[in-house]
C-alpha cells in the first residue's frame, strides 16, 4: 500500500489511499481519518486499505480523485516520535572528522541516536523556513520507518516485525551549530530544525525483493537546483540494521505506534555514486581541490530527493522544497 495525508483536515491532515503510479487517491474515513489513527488500529484496518488499494488499481473507485502532490503534508504531518539514528559509519566519521570532533568510543557497539523535532514536520513540497543563512543549512537523504506500538525489550530478531510503513527523509542539519551545541554533550537542539518527509509512505511489502527485512536496497537521488549530488544505494555500507535501531531504542521505553525512526544520511564508500548531503561533498572537495567548492544551502535554493526501484519508477514521490527567509508562525 501507498498511504498519504493531505493538508486539509487539521494538524494531522487526512488519510488516503494512493495507488502505485502516485496518480490517484481515495479518501477512507470509514477506515481512519488520519494515518496515526491508522497505525494505533493497524491490526483492524491493515485489511481494509489493502482492499482499498485493489480496488484503486483495479480502476473500480467512483471516489478516486487526482493526487496532487503539492496538497500533501508529510505522511505524518507531525508524530509522537521521531528519533533519528546514524548508521553509515563512513558519513559519521567524515562528518566528525569535519568538525574537529572524535569518533565515540562505542560507535561499533552501539548505534548513534538522537530524538529530534517532531511537532510539525514540513509538507514534502512546502518551503523550509530559515532565519539566516550564515547558520550553514545542509540536507540528508534518508529513509525512515514507521514502527507500530513496540514493547520495552524487543530483540533484534522480534523488532523487523514491527515495521509498518517506509519512507523518505530530509533531515535537515544546521552545520554551524553543530560545532558549538554537539561538544556541550546533551545532542542536538538548535542544530535541527524541522525535517520533511516524501509525498507518500508504503507498506514494507510494496518493496518486494528491495527489503529483506532489514535494509533497503534502494537508490536514492539528491540534488541542488537540478544539479546530481549523488545517488547513493541505501542498502549498501549499512553497519547498524533498522531491526537494531527498533531494538536499541527499546531497550528501555515502549515506542509508541507512529514512531519514526531514521538510519541517518546515505553515504556509500564508492564515492563514485556522490553523496547525500553538502558536509560529504564539501569533504570530498576539501582533498581533491585543497578547499570546499559547494556551498552551503541559501535562500532560493531547491532541494529534490528522490527514490526509485529496479525500473526506475519513483518510490515514494520526490521532497522537492525551497530553502526560504522566514520562520514558522505554527
Amino acid at each position: 500500500m501507498k498511504l498519504a495525508s493531505l493538508k486539509s483536515g487539521g494538524r494531522d491532515g487526512t488519510l488516503v489511499v494512493v495507488d502505485r503510479r502516485l496518480e490517484r487517491a481515495v479518501r477512507v474515513p470509514h477506515i481512519a481519518t488520519t494515518l496515526q489513527q491508522a497505525l494505533e488500529r493497524w491490526s483492524e484496518v491493515a485489511a481494509p486499505l489493502a482492499l482499498v488499494t485493489q480496488e484503486l488499481e483495479a480502476g473500480v473507485r467512483a471516489d478516486a480523485f487526482a493526487f496532487d502532490t503539492l496538497q500533501a503534508a508529510s505522511p505524518l504531518p507531525r508524530a509522537y516520535q521521531f528519533l533519528d539514528g546514524s548508521v553509515y559509519l563512513h558519513h559519521m566519521e567524515k562528518a566528525r572528522k569535519a568538525r574537529g570532533a572524535a569518533m565515540p568510543p562505542n560507535y561499533k557497539t552501539d548505534p548513534l541516536m538522537y530524538q529530534g523535532l517532531s511537532d510539525a514536520f514540513c509538507g514534502p513540497h512546502d518551503p523550509l523556513l530559515l532565519p539566516d543563512e550564515s547558520l550553514e543549512l545542509d540536507y540528508e537523504a534518508e529513509i525512515a520507518i514507521v514502527t507500530d506500538e513496540v514493547p520495552m525489550g524487543t530483540t533484534v530478531e522480534q523488532a523487523s516485525s514491527y515495521i509498518r510503513l517506509v519512507m523518505l527523509l530530509n533531515d535537515y542539519t544546521l552545520r554551524a551549530l553543530t560545532r558549538t551545541e554537539l561538544p556541550k554533550g546533551f545532542g542536538f537542539l538548535q542544530a535541527k530544525p524541522t525535517s520533511a518527509f516524501s509525498p507518500v509512505a508504503v507498506t514494507p511489502d510494496e518493496l518486494g525483493a528491495a527489503f529483506d527485512g532489514e535494509r533497503f536496497t534502494l537508490r536514492v537521488r539528491s540534488s541542488v537546483n537540478g544539479q546530481r549530488m549523488g545517488e547513493p544505494d541505501a542498502g549498501r555500507d549499512m553497519f547498524f540494521t533498522y531491526p537494531q535501531l527498533i531494538a536499541h531504542a527499546a531497550r528501555t521505553r515502549t515506542l509508541s505506534a507512529g514512531t519514526i525512526i531514521g538510519a541517518g544520511s546515505i553515504s556509500n564508500q564508492d564515492e563514485s555514486v556522490g553523496f547525500g548531503c553538502i558536509a560529504e561533498a564539501r569533504i570530498h572537495e576539501q582533498g581533491v581541490h585543497g578547499a570546499p567548492r559547494t556551498p552551503w544551502l541559501r535562500f532560493g535554493d531547491r532541494v529534490c530527493i528522490e527514490a526509485f526501484d529496479v525500473t526506475g519508477a519513483s518510490v515514494f514521490g520526490a521532497i522537492n522544497q525551497v530553502i526560504e527567509k522566514g520562520v514558522r508562525s505554527k
